[in-house]
């Protein structure tokens, strides 16, 4: 990190179909090797799959997917004279966005399916239901931050 400044936030653009910054931000997450054009293809295919299976708005199924993975509190590591210990924090907005985003990818890649599209589904699916591997991450997270609750006095 760097000790002079501060590094400027970028201004995203919302995208063309949904007209949505979130999304938009999924779909910059979501490419690889600067191929934004194929993750925005896989991206727009699994929210047709979703409203395909539900019946409902894609981008609402989409929206309460994210807001049920984003944690609320996290674990940071502060050394405490020789102990290290585990320290439950708040986690700000936009790091909350962030890693629902990375969660999301990570476990709808790691699935089964054949097809990217089918993997983001399912996973944006299970995440809507409240289940699936990204909002058990979450859990995960409460759930070690809510162990730690003792250490909470060491907060900087």
């Amino acid at each position: 990190m760097s000790r002079r400044r501060a590094a400027i936030k970028r201004k995203i653009l919302p995208d063309a179909k949904h007209h949505n910054k979130v999304v938009a931000k999924f779909i910059n997450c979501l490419m690889i090797n600067g191929k934004k054009s194929v993750a925005e293809r896989e991206l727009y295919l699994a929210l047709d799959e979703i409203k395909r299976k539900t019946k409902q708005d894609e981008l609402e199924v989409f929206l309460e997917a994210i807001e049920n993975v984003k944690p609320n509190v996290e674990v940071r590591s502060r050394r405490v004279g020789g102990a290290t210990y585990q320290v439950p924090v708040e986690v700000r907005s936009e790091r909350r966005l962030a890693l629902a985003l990375r969660w999301l990818i990570d476990s709808a890649r790691k699935r089964g399916e054949k097809i990217v599209s089918l993997k983001l589904a399912g996973e944006l699916l299970d995440a809507y239901n409240k289940r699936g591997s990204a909002f058990k991450k979450r859990d995960d997270t409460h759930r070690m931050a809510d162990a730690n609750k003792a250490f909470s006095h060491y907060r900087w």
